[in-house]
C-alpha cells in the first residue's frame, strides 16, 4: 500500500529573504537604466562658437617695372651671315618633263599625309599635290599616275563597230581628257595592238597644254588610214619584255604566247609595271581572267605528232593548203567590191578583223572552205585559278611590299552592236576589275561610243 505525500509547508523565513532580494535588484537595474538613457539617448544641447575677427589688410604699394625691346635673335644672327663660295656642285643628269611656268598649276584639295613619296609620286606617301577627277567614257577615278591602255588593233575599226570614225572618237577622248588633268598629275599612253606594244614617252610625266598637243600629234596618224591599221608596220612598236616576276617564273614566260587570255594577262602585268596608281583599258577583246595557254609537255606534243603524221590528217591538210591562196583571192575580190560601193556613198573603206589572218577574213565574210583544215595545233591550258593567284603574288611583289597602294584597272569593252559576248565572258570581266578595284562599262557600236564620251566635261 502506497501512502499519500504529505503537504510541505514553505519556510517564512526564506520567503522574506528572497522578497528582499528580489526588491533589492528591481532598484538597482532601474538606476542603471536611468543613467544609460540619460547619457547615450538624450543628445546633449548645442554649442555654437563665436567666429573668429578678420582683420582687413591693406594691398601692397603699385610697382612699375620698366621693360626695354631687345632686337629679336634672328635679327641678331642675320648680322653674322656670310655668303661663301664653296665650289661648283655636279649633278647628275635626269630626264624629267616639269610643267612649263605659263602651264596652270592646280594644288588638289587631297593635300595630306607627309611621307617619304616623291612630290609627284604615287597616292601613298605624298602629299597629292597632282591629284585629278578621271573619267573616260563614264568610268570615272581620281588619282595621281595614270595610263591609258588603247586597243589599236585592226578590230578596233572594223564596220560593225562604226570603222575609223568610232576610234577618232576614242582619240578624242583620250587627249581631251589628258588635256584637263591637273598639271601636277603624271600619266602616260600606250597603244596595244595584241603584244605588241607602243609608249607616247619612255616614262610618266606631268600633263600640261605643251604635252596635250604632243599627245594630240602622236596619236593622230593611228587608225587614221584604213590600209595601215594597228601598228602594223608602225616603227617603234615592239613585243615588250615582262620584267616584275623571276625571270624563270613559269606563267610569266608563257604569258607573251599568241592567245587571246595570255595577251589580256600580257598586258595587264606590262600595265602595271609602269608604276602608276590607275589604268583604263579601251579595247575590243577582254574576257577578265581567262586561263591562259601553255606549251605542250612531252606526253601531249607525242600525241599530237602521232596526229600529224597519219595519213587522213595529211591528206586533207593537203587538199586544205590548195585552196588557201583561192581563200585569199576570194576574199580580196569581195573586200574590193565592198569598198567600191562604200566609195559611190561616201563611206570609208571596210576593214576586217584579221585576227586569225585568212581564216578570220573568211568567216567575217561568209565565205565557205571546200575542204576545211584538219585541225590546228592543241591548245593545253593554265587554269584560271593560277592566273589570279600569280597576279596576287603581282601585286604584293609591286605594290604591297613597297608600302603602295594597290593600282586600280578599269575596263571599257568595245564590242560590234551584234557581236557575241556571252554571259561568263561578261561575268569573268567583272570579277577581273573587281580585283583591281577597278569598273568596267561595255559600249557597242557607233552611236553608243559617241554618246558615252565624258572626258571633255570632266575639269581639275
Amino acid at each position: 500500500m502506497i501512502s499519500k505525500l504529505k503537504n510541505r509547508k514553505m519556510n517564512p523565513m526564506l520567503l522574506n529573504v528572497l522578497l528582499i532580494s528580489f526588491g533589492v535588484h528591481a532598484l538597482g537595474l532601474f538606476i542603471l537604466g536611468s543613467i544609460t538613457v540619460y547619457k547615450y539617448i538624450i543628445p546633449d544641447e548645442a554649442q555654437f562658437e563665436e567666429p573668429p575677427l578678420v582683420v582687413e589688410e591693406q594691398p601692397p604699394p603699385e610697382v612699375k617695372i620698366e621693360i626695354k625691346q631687345q632686337a629679336a635673335p634672328q635679327d641678331q644672327a642675320m648680322k653674322s651671315l656670310r655668303m661663301k663660295q664653296v665650289g661648283n656642285i655636279t649633278v647628275s643628269a635626269v630626264d624629267v618633263e616639269l610643267p612649263s611656268m605659263q602651264d596652270s598649276f592646280t594644288v588638289s584639295a587631297g593635300i595630306g599625309g607627309f611621307g617619304g613619296g616623291s612630290l609627284l609620286g604615287g597616292t601613298r606617301g605624298t602629299l597629292g599635290i597632282g591629284m585629278s577627277d578621271v573619267s573616260i567614257f563614264g568610268l570615272k577615278t581620281r588619282a595621281e599616275r595614270i595610263l591609258f591602255v588603247i586597243d589599236v588593233n585592226r578590230q578596233m575599226v572594223t564596220d560593225k563597230k562604226g570603222g575609223l570614225n568610232s576610234f577618232k572618237v576614242i582619240k578624242d577622248e583620250i587627249t581631251d581628257m589628258v588635256g584637263n588633268l591637273s598639271a601636277g598629275t603624271l600619266f602616260n599612253v600606250m597603244l596595244q595592238d595584241r603584244i605588241y606594244t607602243m609608249l607616247f614617252k619612255p616614262q610618266l610625266v606631268p600633263a600640261g597644254s605643251e604635252v596635250h598637243q604632243q599627245l594630240a600629234q602622236w596619236m593622230g596618224p593611228i587608225n587614221a588610214d584604213a590600209n595601215n591599221p594597228g601598228l602594223e608596220g608602225v616603227s617603234g612598236a615592239s613585243r615588250r619584255a615582262l620584267t616584275a616576276m623571276p625571270a624563270d617564273d613559269p606563267i610569266q614566260k608563257i604569258l607573251p604566247l599568241w592567245h587571246g587570255g595570255n595577251e589580256t594577262a600580257y598586258i595587264t602585268q606590262l600595265a602595271l609595271e609602269q608604276k602608276i596608281d590607275a589604268v583604263f583599258f579601251i579595247t575590243g577583246y577582254h574576257r577578265g581572267f581567262e586561263a591562259v595557254r601553255r606549251d605542250m609537255d612531252e606526253r601531249e606534243r607525242s600525241e599530237w605528232e602521232r596526229k600529224i603524221t597519219s595519213s587522213s590528217y595529211m591528206k586533207q591538210l593537203a587538199e586544205h593548203q590548195l585552196e588557201v591562196p583561192q581563200m585569199i583571192q576570194l576574199v580580196a575580190t569581195e573586200l574590193a567590191k565592198i569598198n567600191a560601193d562604200r566609195a559611190k556613198k561616201g563611206m570609208p573603206p571596210r576593214v576586217l578583223g584579221q585576227r586569225w589572218g585568212v581564216y578570220s577574213n573568211a568567216q567575217e565574210l561568209e565565205l565557205e572552205w571546200k575542204t576545211r583544215h584538219p585541225g590546228h595545233t592543241p591548245q593545253p591550258y593554265i587554269e584560271e585559278r593560277e592566273v589570279v593567284k600569280y597576279f596576287r603574288n603581282l601585286e604584293d611583289l609591286l605594290f604591297t611590299d613597297q608600302g603602295k597602294k594597290e593600282a586600280s584597272v578599269s575596263v571599257v569593252l568595245f564590242l560590234a552592236g551584234d557581236e557575241v559576248y556571252r554571259d561568263e565572258w561578261e561575268k569573268s570581266l567583272k570579277r577581273y576589275v573587281s580585283f583591281f578595284g577597278g569598273k568596267q562599262r561595255v559600249i557597242r557600236g557607233a552611236d553608243e561610243i559617241q554618246n558615252a564620251r565624258s572626258a571633255k566635261k570632266t575639269t581639275n
